[in-house]
């Protein structure tokens, strides 16, 4: 007999706490199924022969009923939680993992029959990235703001955790998380890639060059405008940056204050420079490639000295376009690249002459549009713009092997860029009206942008709730909190009083009076003793003048000083005799 049968002869559920269930809507994610999950439209934003044209398969089967009880989340937790645990064969299966390497069915299924909307940018998404876990995308745009969104976090609302400008009124150009998903990069309008830590706290800005030198290798940073970075994909502390200063530099993170080497690529135009518009590693970081505005394409060999690339190829796309991407694919063997000159192109390394195919008529108008591989490396994806104002945009399905369509998919505008997520089998595009579109399939990917609507409604305030709102304040007496406690766990208070006795800071004691010679900046008594004493024994303040005056009349009587040489020749007065009244009285 099993146990819970065993269990429930006895009469006993369980033991401990029974985890707190929510009966979620099994139709939650049918408000956000596509009307249209994939037609292969014949509008003027992409021209496609009619032999090209290949039927688009059925979008992703019907939603499965998933399990109707799922355990509660925690709004504050961020990430993706951990799955949930069967309890028994009874229960239906739990979300299915990616696997690229199954067998899939002659018609591709895409996770895009579902789609959730991220609403915040005002102006056309420039740089978009995930993180390797999948559980937060960052994007930056033109309206000079990166933001952070974490779907483990995230409401109904779906609002981005955090907003900042990286470099006041720059476009953001390029945004890559590290491979340890740690910390990222972001790469705008300046001359200075910036470093952040996972949460968007600012870690390093590495520095910039002098632009009044002219060769590019005695410089210690970019001196013109970034265009693009990329990471090591071995190496979490090393990425490389691309500018318009016709330089790719290797940086370490460590060290902002000059690069590891400068890679200053040099064009056969006049004055033997041209613009770097996007780089990248190999898979096996043996190889860098770089893409230029003259149309070149280069590849360095990463442990040459980077006097000359090992392979390039002149006039790889127009000259004058600017190249969006550039992206190797898994086996390191092919190169892919998506122009502005509203081509895709696919080129193999082993016989590095002319492109193996080429897929043009896809229309462009941003020059970061980029293109992706498959996790699979079975598809390629990219976006077309819409060839009209306020027309529909397109997201490009095609086969690697041949460049034909498979799926045409419509979206509300122009998508610039794409970034398809191998582990929880989700592609977020952004848009050039500022959103961010993530496309899934509830039985094919898994988190992502399920998280805020495995959360369900918000909880509607009880009576509880209110009662605990209008109820009296707790009040708290200061001294009782355990920062104004007097004594440390372990230490006697005696002990701690005796020691703060003796330093004088914590007693408070005055500054003794200074003995001997002064020191600290203040006079000892022996500079101005004497002075002090005189003016104590200096009593003329206290005495009557007259009378000073007076005790020294005397000495001058017997001694004089200045009158001694008239006391032999001085005539001696004769004065006249007076009469007095009474006598003149009496003769009248």
């Amino acid at each position: 007999m099993a146990d819970m049968d065993v269990f429930a002869a006895m009469g006993i559920a369980g033991f401990g706490k029974k985890t707190k269930q929510r009966q979620l809507d099994p139709k939650r994610f049918e408000k956000n199924k596509r009307v249209d999950t994939g037609i292969l439209s014949s509008s003027a934003a992409v021209h496609v022969k009619s032999e090209d044209a290949h039927p688009g398969p059925s979008s992703a089967p019907d939603t499965p009923q998933p399990r109707l009880e799922e355990p509660e989340l925690d709004p504050d937790e961020v990430g993706p939680p951990p799955p949930p645990q069967g309890k028994g064969d009874e229960d239906v299966e739990g979300e299915p993992e990616f696997d690229a390497s199954e067998d899939e069915s002659e018609e591709a299924q895409f996770p895009i029959s579902h789609e959730l909307i991220l609403k915040d940018h005002t102006k056309v998404v420039s740089a978009l990235t995930m993180d390797p876990s999948g559980a937060r995308v960052l994007s930056g745009s033109h309206d000079y703001d990166c933001k952070l969104w974490d779907f483990g976090g995230m409401d109904w609302r779906c609002k981005p955790f955090k907003t900042w400008e990286p470099a006041g009124s720059y476009y953001i150009h390029d945004v890559k998380f590290s491979n340890d998903g740690q910390q990222f990069l972001v790469v705008s309008g300046t001359t200075q890639a910036k470093l952040y830590d996972r949460d968007g706290e600012e870690l390093a800005t590495f520095i910039k060059g002098d632009q009044y030198i002219r060769d590019m290798k005695n410089t210690a940073g970019h001196v013109a405008e970034l265009t693009a970075c990329a990471w090591h994909p071995k190496d979490s502390q090393t990425f490389i940056t691309s500018s318009v200063d016709s330089t790719i530099r290797i940086w370490d993170v460590e060290n902002k204050r000059k690069q590891k080497t400068v890679i200053v690529v040099k064009s056969k135009e006049r004055g033997a420079r041209t613009k770097v518009t996007t780089c990248a590693y190999s898979p096996d970081g043996s190889l860098i490639g770089g893409s230029c505005t003259d149309g070149a394409l280069h590849m360095w060999q990463t442990k040459s000295n980077f006097v000359r690339p090992s392979m390039t190829i002149d006039g790889a796309h127009t000259k004058g376009s600017e190249t969006g991407s550039l992206v190797f694919s898994v086996d390191g063997q092919t190169v892919l690249t998506r122009g502005g000159d509203d081509t895709v192109k696919l080129w193999d390394l082993r016989s590095f002459k002319k492109p193996l195919l080429v897929r043009s008529g896809l229309a462009t108008l941003y020059p970061h549009t980029n293109a992706i591989f498959s996790p699979d490396n079975r598809y390629i994806v990219t976006g077309a713009s819409a060839t009209t104002k306020g027309g529909k945009g397109h997201l490009l399905f095609m086969r690697k092997d041949t460049l034909e369509m498979v799926k045409d998919l419509e979206v509300d505008t122009t998508p610039v860029k794409v970034y398809w997520h191998s582990k929880i089998n989700q592609i977020v595009t952004g848009l050039s009206n500022g959103q961010i579109c993530v496309l899934y399939s509830p039985d094919m990917s898994v988190n992502g942008a399920k998280l805020p609507l495995n959360k369900g409604p918000p909880r509607k305030a009880t009576i509880e709730d209110m009662s605990d709102a209008v109820a009296a304040p707790t009040i708290i007496t200061p001294h009782a909190l355990p920062m104004f406690r007097d004594s440390e766990v372990g230490r006697s208070t005696k002990r701690k009083r005796e020691k703060e006795r003796m330093d004088p800071r914590k007693s408070r004691r005055p500054e003794l009076p200074v003995t001997g010679p002064g020191r600290g900046g203040r006079v000892g008594a022996s500079a101005t003793q004497h002075v002090v004493q005189n003016l104590v024994r200096d009593t003329t303040r206290d005495e009557d003048p007259r009378e000073a005056l007076l005790k020294l009349a005397a000495t001058a009587d017997e001694n004089p000083v200045w009158t001694a040489a008239w006391r032999a020749n001085q005539p001696k007065p004769v004065f006249a005799a007076v009469e007095g009244e009474g006598e003149g009285e009496k003769k009248e």
